[in-house]
């Protein structure tokens, strides 16, 4: 009695596992894509971000060669300035 009844409700229960299955997937799929997706008329290209971020890291080098360059002006300022005490004590010594 128990064999029919269960091979009932598989026989059942298989095809509508086969149907309802697809069914929630495709559903599933269609919303996480949907929340992906961005036109393409409102997100830059990547050219536009590479140039951006190139623009960016030459105005850094700039700066930063600005500040070596000024920092080595001052340090070779202070060579000098020691260089001219240095001799002008020496000649004083003498």
């Amino acid at each position: 009695m128990l064999t029919p009844c269960l091979l009932r409700r598989v026989v059942f229960l298989v095809p509508l596992i086969f149907v309802v299955v697809p069914l929630t997937m495709e559903s599933i799929k269609a919303d996480e894509e949907a929340g992906t997706t961005i036109p393409a008329e409102s997100r830059p290209c990547v050219d536009c971000h590479a140039f951006e971020f190139m623009q960016r890291a030459l105005q850094d080098l700039k700066k930063t060669a600005y500040n070596l360059d000024t920092r080595t002006e001052t340090l070779l300022l202070q060579v000098e300035k020691r260089t001219l005490c240095d001799c002008l004590t020496a000649n004083t010594l003498n």
